[in-house]
């Protein structure tokens, strides 16, 4: 049980290791394109949310989210949960619980392989904890009740898989997610395509064989040997640089919050 200060988890959970990882926006990537095959929530991002219009600001938004959910304070967290909800009320379909629990299915389960695969030294039962720990997560934001443990989280995958097309929209969310628009000027005067290209890539070859084999998109990786031999080289790279250059706003302030580290 956390303080309200320390937040909805605290120092000593699970969560705030995992989340801190540098690569858990491959992570976040790889559960963009899981979440895209289930037909009705791609529907309700491309069609009925500001996806299209602003994509880099609907990524920034789902950041901003994870990172203060994470790291807030109880309170910060609940008021961010509710901010979501009254976006999802505005939206056709975006609140239903079964649909938030994909949503909410597709990100830890993202979070937790990739982090693993790079190289996070985590123990099964360090992983039942953090799935455990999530559904604090889900709840909040008005999933129906999730999985409690890794064989659950997978047993839920799979029970879902009869759920999941490969639709236009979904082709279409890829798409936007692999190369999304740019400002010219950041076109023409930065790596900032290559760099962004290289890091959804890689979200999509972590993707399960069975869902990388649904999109069917020719020149994506598709060995499994190759993308975790990708994300630990990044992981291993992105380790490299200090903390206090790596370190997320909401990782920082929830420490000096808490006087960790």
């Amino acid at each position: 049980m956390t303080s309200v200060g320390e937040g909805l988890f605290g120092p000593d959970s699970v969560t705030w290791r995992l989340h801190a990882d540098p690569t858990l926006i491959v992570g976040g990537l790889r559960a963009l394109f899981l979440q895209a095959l289930h037909p009705a929530v791609v529907v309700a991002t491309l069609e009925h949310s500001d996806f299209r219009a602003d994509p880099w600001g609907r990524l920034v938004r789902t950041g901003e989210y994870v990172g203060t959910i994470t790291y807030g304070t109880t309170a910060e967290a609940r008021r961010a949960a509710a901010r979501v909800k009254g976006m999802h009320r505005r939206v056709p379909g975006a609140g239903d619980p079964d649909l938030l629990l994909w949503v909410h299915a597709c990100e830890i389960s993202s979070f937790l392989s990739t982090a693993r695969r790079a190289g996070l030294r985590l123990s099964s039962a360090d992983a039942d904890r953090y799935v455990a720990e999530q559904t604090v997560a889900a709840t909040l934001i008005g999933a129906s009740a999730g999985p409690g443990s890794v064989a659950e989280l997978q047993d839920y995958c799979d029970d879902m898989r009869p759920n999941l097309v490969m639709t236009p929209q979904a082709r279409a969310a890829a798409r936007y997610v692999l190369l999304p628009p740019m400002p010219r000027a950041v076109l023409l005067g930065t790596p900032a395509r290559p760099a962004w290209a290289g890091l959804a890539t890689l979200g999509f070859a972590l993707l399960p064989r069975w869902a990388r084999r649904m999109y069917a998109m020719p020149g994506l990786p598709t060995t499994d040997l190759a993308a975790t031999a990708a994300v630990a080289a990044l992981r291993t790279g992105l380790l490299a640089v200090p903390p206090v250059l790596r370190d997320g706003p909401h990782l920082k302030a929830a420490k000096a919050r808490v006087a960790v580290g």
